[in-house]
């Protein structure tokens, strides 16, 4: 739900494609150039949402980790937070 949501906002595909012999617990979700610290910042102080932001190379990215306790909308409420914090945190 993460990989296909994220993927949606950024038109970026994710690193790998989606495959049924790997469990979908924890995945690298790849963003167009940003300040990923910014982002994380923001994630955190405005929707409580913690996550590693950082880069793979030059790409910035997400990692995902979803656990035990982790609920559909802790899901959607990162989708709908990078859905709108993104925008502002482009670079150029």
């Amino acid at each position: 739900m993460a990989r296909r949501g994220i993927s949606k906002i950024t038109g970026i595909d994710p690193l790998v494609a989606d495959d049924p012999r790997w469990f979908a617990q924890m995945a690298t979700l790849p963003l167009p150039a940003c300040d990923g610290a910014l982002l994380k910042k923001r994630l955190y102080d405005e929707y409580r949402v913690e996550i590693p932001v950082g880069a793979w190379g030059d790409i910035p990215c997400l990692r995902v980790s979803v656990q035990g306790y982790n609920t559909r909308s802790d899901i959607e409420r990162l989708i709908h937070a990078v859905h709108e914090l993104l925008p502002g945190i482009l670079s150029a």
